[in-house]
């Protein structure tokens, strides 16, 4: 599922030092997609960065704004075309990818991408853009609470359940390897917390 990180595929992004990245990850359940929706709604100068995935829209959504959907087949000609900064099969079948043209879209609107991406997607950023980026790992209390945050959520099936928990705690295994952690106990701290590393990172 996972190739080794900066490999072949990955060339050196040129650098701006004008140009950050803020890398927002962690494994499903977790409170990602929480802690950035907070973010981008109090933060103006914060553009959600829209990742191309190849799955189906799911009820309410819509192409270009939560993902840019695609065939498998576009998604593996942006590859060839070396289009995307980063990439990866998270599911089998399911690829997701960071576009250049949409961090390039957010930078020339004078504002700052934050990123809500799989965890070796966020390896591959934070090994290309060093310290223009900050990485946040988001961690759940347990393993235990994550199943039962999954569950809660009445989407899962059990093998699909048995899926996110163990790649859960294999993603788990690669939080040191970002600038922060944060484990989210309380939703409203988590949030303080992500925030107050976000504004000493951009010099608000």
């Amino acid at each position: 599922m996972y190739r080794t990180p900066l490999n072949d595929h990955f060339k050196t992004y040129p650098l701006n030092p004008a140009h950050k990245i803020i890398i927002i990850t962690a494994p499903s359940g977790a409170g990602k997609t929480s802690i950035t929706r907070y973010l981008l709604n109090k933060y103006p100068l914060l553009s959600f960065s829209i990742s191309a995935a190849t799955r189906k829209p799911r009820a309410g959504e819509e192409d270009g704004v939560q993902y840019h959907f695609m065939s498998e087949q576009a998604f593996k000609n942006k590859i060839d075309a070396d289009a995307f900064v980063e990439w990866e099969m998270v599911y089998e079948g399911n690829y997701y990818g960071t576009l250049k043209t949409e961090l390039e879209r957010i930078w020339g609107l004078g504002k700052t991408p934050v990123l809500d991406i799989d965890v070796k997607g966020a390896i591959h950023i934070q090994q290309q853009f060093g310290k223009n980026c900050l990485s946040i790992f988001i961690e759940p209390p347990s393993v235990e609470e994550l199943k039962k945050r999954l569950e809660s959520r009445g989407s899962e099936t059990a093998e699909s359940l048995a899926t996110r928990i163990n790649k859960a705690s294999y993603e788990i295994s690669f939080s040191h390897q970002f600038n922060k952690t944060i484990i989210n106990k309380d939703l409203e701290i988590a949030c303080a917390e992500t925030e107050q590393l976000i504004k000493e990172f951009l010099g608000w």
